[in-house]
């Protein structure tokens, strides 16, 4: 195995936790503005009024996006990865 293709797949394998990443942080990003401007707007500087639903939201993309985090690490390894092992 060649320091370019070692680079290569590290390239790929950071790519791939950007795109999975992808739904998680943008639901974490739209409820932190959407609370931020709530507690702005009423003046509640509540600490848990932030943490509970932004996890909440969180939990729930992440139950949703789930099949597709898993379908994309698996055609990864199976379609990179492991071709490379296996051919030596």
């Amino acid at each position: 195995m060649t320091d370019d293709l070692i680079f290569d797949f590290l390239r790929q394998g950071l790519w791939i936790a950007v795109k999975i990443s992808i739904p998680l942080l943008t639901v974490a990003l739209v409820a932190g503005i959407a609370i931020g401007l709530l507690q702005a707007l009423t003046s509640i500087q509540e600490m848990t009024l932030t943490f509970v639903p932004k996890v909440g939201a969180m939990m729930i993309v992440f139950w949703v996006s789930m099949s597709f985090m898993t379908a994309t690490l698996v055609g990864f390894f199976t379609e990179q990865i492991i071709p490379q092992i296996a051919g030596g």
